[in-house]
């Protein structure tokens, strides 16, 4: 069974639905379905554990610039009051520590905000993932939540759903059935698919060659279908993207900045170490002087002038420029619709000199644009070419019911051309209308159709330009490219 799941797209539909034990026309019953639920889980992709919040916070003392800042402010602290005389406490005399920790909690605050945003934008990703899903259950269609799908259920879809899991496609009720799923292949059209088995040459071949096979989380343009479930959650294309992100998330490696910083803070460290050994040490001779009333006195009072050296040596606040720097970066790039999830990021993306990645949908916009469009007659532009369109969204309003890519750059096209038209496919056939600039009572029928010039024109012999007239296919190119 698991090998037939595993290379469904080259088994018929017969033995795929064999092997996961279900009739197509009834569907799997409420005890099978408990069973299997027990067996493969819940439809539903793995999230990475949250931080809480005092994780977030200790993560941004995590420098070991920071650490040293730290260090510095406490036993700036510490000499403060064993400095106290007679008890008297003054404000001023703790400006110092108050003032670099001020400074970290900024900086950690800076953090903080940032990666709680990053994440609060990152949950809206989830919504990739379909939530209802139309089942056939013991002979019922019903809509379920699609977390309860399982391995064998038999799903309908149809233009405008997102496809629930990995499915086999049974059936086809529509001339042909399309999906978008770019998001996963990066192929700019949508793909045809079919219900026919593949040649076995194909069993190990790319998931864009699996025509049969309709993935988790992409969109149905166009048809059709009913099929059956092969894979769920983590198991499916989309979980094992969701897996391997997972998986680059736990294995965190520090940045060039990073590695910078902390090469920085070593040797600083270093050099105020001795810096302040030195002074401390040049200094010996000063300790038993009468104007420290002793010898243990005398070298606090010593060892505090060395602190304070190495308190004013230490850039207090790089670390805050520096998030502040990374920040003001991260806020261009939300503008441009990037999310970034870590601050450290920003300065590795610009130190890159080269990017390997799918363009489709991260370079470019995963959207066609129809730059030329011809037409041979001047009447009823739009309205005719209206009757071309798949599906039942209408371009000229604001909604977009995941429309095929070639349909939506050719309607936008016609929205630049003529604008504030009515909606004449609600008032008439999608196919065929009869020509309403016929006066004549007995009015033929026309069928309206686009496509690209050789498909059109090897269907027919002749060509409407103001009269009808013949061409051959070398006269029509010279006309249509002219």
């Amino acid at each position: 069974m698991e090998d037939i799941l595993k290379y469904a797209h080259i088994y018929n539909v017969e033995d795929v639905l064999k092997a996961v034990k279900v009739d197509e026309n009834r569907g799997l019953s409420e005890n099978e379905i408990r069973k299997r639920i027990m067996q493969y889980g819940f439809n539903e992709l793995e999230v990475e554990k949250k931080k809480g919040i005092f994780e977030l916070i200790l993560n941004q003392f995590d420098d070991l610039l920071v650490k040293i800042l730290l260090l510095a402010a406490f036993v700036s602290f510490a000499l403060t009051l064993l400095d106290m005389k007679d008890n008297e406490v003054a404000l001023c005399d703790f400006i110092e520590p108050v003032v670099i920790l001020m400074i970290l909690i900024l900086n950690a605050a800076v953090g903080v905000w940032q990666e709680c945003n990053a994440e609060k934008s990152l949950e809206a990703l989830k919504q990739l993932q379909p939530t209802k899903a139309k089942v056939l259950r013991e002979g019922k269609w019903e809509v379920i939540d699609s977390k309860y799908l399982t391995v064998g259920d038999i799903i309908e879809l149809s233009v405008g759903n997102k496809t629930p899991a990995d499915v086999r496609i049974i059936k086809i009720f529509s001339t042909s059935i399309k999906a978008e799923q770019s998001m996963l292949t990066g192929e700019s059209c949508s793909v045809d698919k079919y219900a026919e088995k593949l040649d076995e040459s194909l069993k190990n071949c790319e998931i864009q060659l699996k025509k049969n096979i309709l993935f988790s989380s992409t969109a149905i343009v166009a048809g059709r279908c009913i099929a059956v479930v092969i894979k769920i959650g983590m198991k499916t294309e989309i979980g094992n993207i969701q897996h391997a992100v997972i998986e680059s998330n736990n294995e965190e490696t520090d940045t060039p900045l990073q590695i910078k910083i902390d090469s920085f803070g070593k040797q600083l460290s270093k050099i105020i170490f001795i810096i302040c050994v030195t002074v401390w040490i040049i200094n010996f001779k000063h300790f038993s002087d009468p104007v420290h009333e002793s010898f243990l006195y005398g070298c606090l009072y010593y060892f505090k002038i060395s602190v304070a050296l190495a308190v004013a040596a230490i850039p207090e606040g790089l670390p805050a420029v520096i998030t502040t720097c990374l920040a003001l970066g991260t806020r261009r790039m939300v503008k441009k619709n990037a999310i970034v999830r870590k601050l450290q990021s920003v300065e590795t993306l610009g130190c890159t000199t080269v990017i390997c990645s799918d363009k489709t949908g991260t370079l470019t916009t995963n959207q066609m644009t129809a730059t030329v469009f011809h037409i041979f007659r001047e009447s009823n532009t739009l309205k005719e070419y209206q009757l071309c369109q798949r599906g039942e969204t209408y371009f000229f309003y604001e909604t977009n019911t995941n429309q095929d890519d070639e349909e939506d750059s050719f309607f936008k096209k016609l929205k630049d051309e003529e604008n504030n038209e009515s909606n004449y496919k609600k008032k008439i056939s999608k196919n065929i209308i009869h020509d309403e600039d016929d006066s004549s009572d007995e009015r033929e029928p026309l069928m309206k159709m686009k496509s690209s010039v050789n498909t059109i024109i090897s269907r027919g012999s002749k060509i409407i330009d103001d009269k009808i007239n013949k061409y051959s296919y070398s006269d029509f190119d010279y006309h249509f490219y002219m």
